[in-house]
């Protein structure tokens, strides 16, 4: 695999910018996003007023610690356009996320909105290694959701050709790779699973492909399961991290010379770590849950939202922005199975340790009498022999239950499937959880 290393003049000077410089441009937009929120959304100026924080009380950046909280509630509570901060005749275009329960949260952006997204991504695909001129496959889903229009109209702003393909349709996604000859592919890391699958499943070898560079995002995706694709496929893996509520996809994006964490543009998107309980605010370095604010936004600015993504803030090294550790898990969805908290990338980290493996797995989460179980199914890889063999996959589902024991601290029932019994995601996010509990 070979690195894009971009040249100074290939980048905005922003990317290379001094932290002073970009500190004064951040306080300054967010001086404005503050006001625009306080003067244009009723909510923002009640939730303000009930704090006693005025958009003039911010005279650093560390000042924005004293406004208050933004959740995915407040934007259910305001369904559909009750957040708009313009008026709706000046909204050029609605998404919606793609929420399991209660209403879905909706976002709304001008014309200058649509175009401050395009360039964040343009920019990501660019920091990923892609140049004006190449072929990329989209496969994330059009629609509602922000992940196939957004990668789209970044690929577009670059210079890009673009392939919008969306999701499903796998044998079909294949033939147009291999008829058009894409150089970069977008899409969810648990469908190119899906896609490596039905290649060699074909008698394709991924690593003939035309494909380059990966861009995935939309679902966490731990660096063990970025080995595996990478050695399976021949491309360089890149995570991208977006989110509907903020903007959508490209709101921090790898670098592929260094590939260490998204780096977070920060001129558009100020993060803060919080306490997840408490809501401090902590240095950078410790972990806990990210938190957004809104630099540019017109239509829908958000003010401190809670991503409810746990991770940490890291130095700066490719860009003059700071990056984000790969996300541990969420702090809504973390399963606590007897007292223990679980995270289904911590189990997707072994997972992935063992090559004899696939990385597709499922766990089952249900309740005997008053007592927590954990199922946690997965298969054998195609090209491992010893996947029809009882008695060796007894030994592998015994491996990955003293791993999950040991590191994770919870016992688990391992079933050790033949290849492709997991059912595959053909559109969006993978399922990875199925909580069978009773909710309170």
């Amino acid at each position: 695999m070979t690195c894009k290393v971009p040249a100074p003049g290939d980048l905005d000077a922003i990317e290379t910018a001094s932290r002073d410089e970009l500190q004064a441009t951040q306080l300054k937009r967010m001086q404005w996003s503050l006001q625009h929120a306080y003067d244009n959304v009723p909510h923002y100026r009640a939730k303000f007023d009930e704090k006693g924080v005025h958009p003039s009380d911010l005279k650093t950046l560390a000042d924005l610690a004293k406004f208050p909280f933004t959740g995915k509630q407040d934007l259910r509570d305001n369904y559909p356009f009750g957040l708009f901060a313009v008026p709706r005749e000046k909204v050029v275009r609605v998404h919606a996320s793609s929420g399991t329960t209660g209403k879905p949260t909706v976002v709304g952006y001008t014309s200058r909105d649509i175009d401050t997204w395009a360039r964040v991504v343009a920019r990501s695909i660019r920091a990923a290694g892609g140049r004006a001129g190449d072929i990329v496959h989209v496969s994330y889903g059009y629609g509602l959701f922000t992940g196939g229009l957004g990668a789209h109209y970044g690929a577009e702003k670059l210079g890009c050709t673009v392939i919008p393909m969306s999701g499903g349709q796998t044998e079909k996604q294949i033939q147009i790779i291999q008829d058009f000859k894409p150089d970069i592919i977008m899409v969810t890391p648990s469908y190119m699973l899906t896609i490596l699958d039905e290649m060699e499943r074909m008698g394709i070898d991924p690593k003939e492909t035309s494909l380059k560079v990966g861009i995935f995002g939309a679902e966490p995706w731990t660096h063990a399961m970025r080995l595996a694709m990478e050695a399976r496929s021949g491309m360089d893996a890149v995570d991208i991290y977006g989110l509907s509520e903020v903007m959508g996809p490209g709101v921090a994006s790898e670098c592929i010379e260094s590939k260490d964490g998204p780096v977070i543009w920060e001129d558009h998107f100020y993060p803060e770590i919080i306490d997840p309980i408490t809501g401090e605010v902590l240095p950078d370095g410790e972990e806990g849950e990210l938190v957004f604010t809104t630099l540019s936004k017109e239509a829908l600015p958000v003010i401190r939202y809670r991503t409810r993504d746990l991770t940490r803030l890291l130095p700066p090294t490719s860009r003059s922005m700071r990056r984000m550790a790969k996300i541990t898990g969420r702090s809504d969805d973390m399963l606590i199975i007897r007292g223990v908290n679980v995270f289904p990338t911590q189990i997707e980290e072994l997972i992935c340790k063992m090559p004899k493996l696939s990385p597709q797995y499922l766990l089952e989460v249900d309740k005997k009498g008053h007592m927590d179980t954990l199922t946690v199914k997965v298969e054998t890889n195609p090209d491992v022999p010893v996947g029809r063999h009882p008695e060796q996959k007894e030994a592998l589902a015994k491996e990955l239950t003293h791993h999950i024991k040991s590191l994770i601290g919870v016992s688990a029932t391992v079933i050790v499937g033949d290849p492709f019994s997991i059912e595959r995601v053909t559109v969006g996010k993978a399922k990875r959880v199925i909580d069978r509990r009773a909710k309170e």
